[in-house]
């Protein structure tokens, strides 16, 4: 266990538990909230010791926050920078970070077609939990908070992987997930942008079930070939 600092919680905040070493994080039960695909993320995604790592559409945080968790024990000096566009789930991810002490993170408020020039080949990952759901003819009674997460409302695959490979650095790792009807896409969309796909996981609901999400590890200047691992069962209620 660790000592937690004290915050306050504005209205419709609460404290969630990330259920590691007692670490918590602050949603806002009226924004959107991150799921079970968020956490298989931060658990595909591979650590080395002194990274610097990008959270692109951040959110609250948790992919960085629960990748965090995860590794700090045995990763040290790891330095977090997590890029998102919602001013309120900016404030969030700011507050988990003083909540549990981490001096090791910092929040750019933004759109990642705009992402700082001083950000330009600074990172060795880049872990993204993007909208994945294309743009229809409405957002099926969604707040549009809500639906920006979700939908490329805002943001493209194909601008997600140029910022990807402006921020990397040359042998840098992207880290993501999409729907698995979309992998062809996600697949040519990075290798325009230099990001060679060479880790592949499926995800289902149900052992020998369709999958329904895709986890891919793409490289900045990789050469082609892929290991595609072994489908990963995330049973959802």
């Amino acid at each position: 266990m660790y000592e937690m600092n004290e915050i306050t919680l504005d209205e419709n905040e609460v404290l969630e538990d990330m259920l590691i070493d007692g670490l918590k994080i602050v949603q806002n039960t009226k924004l959107y909230r991150f799921t079970s695909d968020s956490v298989l993320l931060s658990r595909f995604a591979r650590a080395k010791k002194g990274e610097r790592v990008a959270d692109f559409c951040a959110g609250s945080g948790v992919v960085a926050f629960h990748f965090y968790a995860l590794h700090r024990k045995t990763c040290k000096d790891l330095a977090f920078t997590l890029f998102e566009m919602q001013p309120a789930l900016c404030e969030l991810s700011k507050k988990t970070a003083e909540y549990n002490g981490f001096d090791n993170f910092t929040f750019v408020q933004g759109k990642l077609q705009e992402i700082p020039k001083e950000y330009n080949e600074k990172f060795s990952l880049v872990l993204c939990n993007p909208p994945y759901e294309r743009v229809g003819t409405g957002f099926d009674n969604e707040e549009y908070e809500k639906a920006v997460c979700r939908k490329e409302l805002t943001i493209t695959l194909q601008e997600i992987a140029r910022a990807a490979n402006f921020a990397l650095k040359y042998g840098g790792r992207l880290c993501m997930l999409h729907r698995a009807d979309r992998l062809a896409e996600v697949c040519y969309t990075l290798h325009e942008e230099k990001l060679e796909v060479k880790k592949i996981q499926f995800v289902g609901g149900r052992v020998a079930s369709k999958p329904y999400l895709v986890m891919v590890e793409a490289v900045k200047g990789g050469k082609p070939s892929c290991e595609i691992l072994e489908t990963l069962v995330n049973a959802r209620e």
